[in-house]
């Protein structure tokens, strides 16, 4: 069999190993946003009119964290393991230094909207509970993560 005849099995294949995959890291991610939901669920002891108010404007605000962190920092993270910062001209080195903190910017900004539409919902004893409480799963999920491995 001749390479191209090959070819399209081996893209087939691929293709199939990759949708595979990022299924599985989609379930991974509904199952540990269901965790998180249950977590501060319990934690914030919200009202049924809070709880309204809430879950919209923070799954909006947890998505576009996701997205921020998961597009950006991503490619961020390869371009630092790849081996190119050691040849890296300091030109390019401040420019990439520089979308870093732009990211750095935007995820403020995100978080500073998100305080601000949270301060029409919860007292601010609830909106401090819930940084602690989203501090607290994360510590409990890499937790879980150490115990695993």
């Amino acid at each position: 069999m001749t390479i191209k005849k090959l070819f399209p099995y081996l893209f087939l294949l691929l293709s199939v190993i990759t949708y595979g995959q990022n299924e599985r890291l989609k379930e991974k991610r509904d199952q540990i946003k269901a965790m998180k939901v249950a977590f501060l669920t319990s934690e914030l002891n919200l009202t049924s009119d809070e709880a309204e108010k809430f879950w919209p404007v923070y799954n909006a605000y947890d998505d576009k964290q996701f997205e921020l962190r998961h597009q950006k920092m991503k490619t961020y993270a390869r371009k630092l393991n790849d081996g190119s910062l050691d040849n890296m001209s300091d030109r390019e080195a401040l420019a990439f230094l520089n979308q870093i903190e732009s990211t750095d910017e935007e995820q403020y900004v995100i978080r500073k909207k998100f305080n601000s539409a949270l301060r029409n919902i919860l007292p601010p004893t609830k909106i401090l509970k819930l940084r602690k409480s989203e501090v607290d799963f994360d510590r409990k999920l890499l937790q879980q993560y150490r115990n695993k491995n």
